[in-house]
């Protein structure tokens, strides 16, 4: 029982501290590497995730300076979504519209239906959560024939 409140105690006082994400170094970039914004391309889409100021570590390492990628797919750009200071305290969800590269992968491919996408990277800690601050790419929209 006692074991119990401690950690309950210990949870509580860390909550606050994990919510602030963890920190980024000044002047860390991420950016997609090969599509420029308004490229029209063929599916499916190879998508090469760009790092710089920052090393890559799978999600559950907490190595300094690291972290993950995540794309966002067809949403409003990170810090404009309705839930995104949600995303801040408890990392971002696992849907068709935020893409987990948690095995520390630098590139993919979308299968995405022929339109117009828009794609952004935001990378994230060893929680899944944006640094502070956030480590994000410009938006681009894709048009996929």
């Amino acid at each position: 029982m006692m074991t119990r409140i401690a950690l309950i105690a210990a949870l509580a006082l860390a909550g606050p501290a994990l919510a602030q994400g963890t920190p980024a170094p000044e002047g860390a970039t991420v950016y997609i590497a090969n599509l420029e914004d308004g490229a029209t391309v063929s599916g499916p889409v190879k998508v090469i995730f760009g790092l710089g100021g920052m090393g890559v570590a799978p999600a559950g390492v907490e190595k300094e300076n690291t972290g993950h990628h995540h794309i966002l797919v067809d949403r409003p750009a990170f810090g404009d979504g309705p839930d995104d200071a949600t995303y801040l305290a408890d990392g971002l969800p696992a849907d068709d519209n935020h893409r987990h590269f948690g095995g520390g992968q630098t590139e993919t491919v979308l299968d995405l239906a022929p339109g117009t996408h828009t794609l952004q990277l935001v990378l994230g800690d060893h929680f899944h959560v944006p640094h502070t601050p956030p480590v994000v790419s410009e938006v681009i929209t894709i048009t996929v024939e």
